[in-house]
């Protein structure tokens, strides 16, 4: 049920540190249908509703040219946009219900849709920590060595953002650095930011040298991923809209997630901020639609609460998985591939991060989500990357992706034969069908520590979070740049400092 790797238990480093190989997961449960469907036809309707009488704010006039084209109401002299449903239908209908990402080692490419499932590291946030230097300002450093574990790390099948912001790298040149780095330190789907036209044109070039592909052909073969928020609520900002523009017309999948924050941004009701998110994602898709028929899409799903006592925003509560589990339908109901997030609000990778994020987790495969972002290391509500959160969710996503083997039922796996041969109490360690299978019989961890109290003790009692330093450290020490092919390299190079010399993408 996996696409990709090796044996089921292969992968471990040469340092000890337990991996699965890499490999795509399938998700062979149904998926849970939280609300029936004539819920789900609710929230259709509601959103139709939005959109038709209430509209959407397109902030950028080429957009709304594009819009007023496909037949949707523009105000004269204003930013609001209104949809017809049936205009709404007509053009969600060509966005495709799966889509293979590319990448430059093609072991690493993706399936997105159906009942694939990936997991990608964390994305875009402004700082950094781990439990000896502290919580410091994202910088390139970090940045680079984040990068390197999420490509030792199979766990983590794509990247989808920087994984920190490297804000010691001056704004109008940071897509070019970051991107570079990412593209040679990496191999896998690769990642660029919708913040203006330039620099998601830069982005889309870089991938196209990296990938060594002519301009058709990448439009062809979707290779880079961006997100696009909308800012909630029911509003599209210019730079994003560029950003939806470009990659629409070059042929690469555009996460439409809006940033639904329930009694802030949408409204206090779970099933009143879903509306509302569905109404924004459905505006979105349907303009990439408008721009590009055809053009790939995924359905985000963002929708949170709030604390009610300080206005700060609360992750991996019951609310928010319940919001992933509808977001997953609403998605299946439209045949979009489906976005959701592995999220917590701990300010420290501690138990709180871990339940948080086990909710999290959960929802996400329950409701078949297709790719799981920031799945490893996010921390603060999303204000912060932590090295040891990445392991600690490492460990918790290889438990799920055990998980996700289904559970075989023959004539070897019943131990018949054991059986009889032990009998009334006995044991079943010396067995025949022990001995066969002991070692590959069981999800075997990277982090946890199965030991009994006395030798844990004996042996400094060092807990699951500074076993997770101890891990990251090791997994650095490992790691191995992917080869890239020399005239490769030096295209992309030549491309960054030409960019660069020409004032990269200042701000729009």
């Amino acid at each position: 049920m996996a696409r990709g790797g090796r044996s089921r238990h292969e992968g471990r480093r040469g340092s000890g540190i337990r991996q699965m190989p890499f490999r795509q997961l399938r998700n062979f449960m149904p998926p849970v249908a939280f609300v029936p469907e004539e819920d789900v036809e609710k929230l259709h309707r509601a959103s139709l509703k939005i959109l038709a009488e209430i509209g959407v704010n397109f902030l950028l006039p080429e957009a709304r040219e594009i819009l007023k084209e496909a037949g949707a109401e523009v105000e004269p002299g204003s930013d609001r946009v209104r949809f017809d449903p049936a205009l709404i239908e007509e053009r969600i209908r060509t966005a495709p219900s799966a889509f293979t990402l590319h990448a430059r080692n093609p072991e690493h490419s993706l399936e997105m849709g159906k009942d694939w499932i990936s997991f990608s590291l964390v994305a875009s946030t402004p700082n950094v920590t781990d439990l000896e230097r502290g919580r410091r300002a994202g910088n390139f450093e970090d940045y680079c060595d984040l990068l390197r574990l999420g490509q030792t790390l199979n766990i983590a099948h794509m990247l989808a953002g920087y994984p920190v912001e490297p804000i010691d790298v001056p704004p109008d040149l940071r897509h070019l650095e970051a991107l570079a780095a990412m593209a040679r330190l990496t191999d896998k789907v690769l990642y660029g930011y919708s913040l203006g036209r330039q620099r998601i044109l830069d982005c889309i070039e870089m991938t196209r040298i990296v990938r060594g592909l002519s301009p058709a052909r990448l439009t062809q073969e979707p290779s880079i991923t961006t997100v696009v928020n909308a800012n909630s609520p029911l509003q599209y900002d210019k730079p994003m809209l560029w950003g939806m523009i470009e990659m629409a017309r070059a042929g690469q999948p555009v996460i439409v997630t809006p940033f639904t924050l329930a009694g802030a941004m949408a409204p206090v009701t779970v099933a009143g901020a879903l509306a509302q998110q569905n109404a924004e994602a459905l505006a979105g898709i349907a303009f990439m639609q408008m721009v590009s028929p055809g053009a790939p899409v995924m359905y985000g799903g963002f929708t949170s609460n709030v604390d009610m006592k300080s206005g700060a925003p609360a992750f991996g509560t019951p609310e928010y998985a319940k919001a992933v589990l509808v977001g997953g339908q609403l998605a299946r109901r439209y045949g979009f591939p489906y976005r959701s997030s592995n999220v917590n609000a701990s300010n420290h990778p501690d138990a709180q991060a871990v339940w948080e994020s086990e909710m999290s987790i959960w929802a996400c495969v329950l409701g078949h989500a297709n790719l799981v972002k920031h799945a490893l290391g996010w921390l603060e509500g999303g204000l912060c990357t932590s090295f040891e959160k990445i392991v600690l969710d490492a460990e918790m996503l290889q438990h799920m992706a055990a998980f996700l083997q289904p559970l075989a039922v023959d004539e070897e796996t019943l131990g018949l034969d054991a059986i009889e041969e032990v009998g009334p109490g006995g044991h079943f360690f010396g067995t025949a069908h022990t001995l066969a299978r002991y070692e590959t019989a069981f999800y075997a961890p990277m982090l946890s520590d199965w030991r009994n109290f006395q030798t844990w003790s004996e042996d400094g009692a060092v807990d699951a979070t500074g076993r997770a330093n101890r891990v990251w450290k090791q997994l650095l020490s490992d790691y191995q740049p992917p080869p890239l092919d020399p005239a490769i390299d030096e295209e992309l190079s030549a491309f960054v400092e030409r960019r660069k010399v020409e004032g990269g993408a200042p701000a729009d």
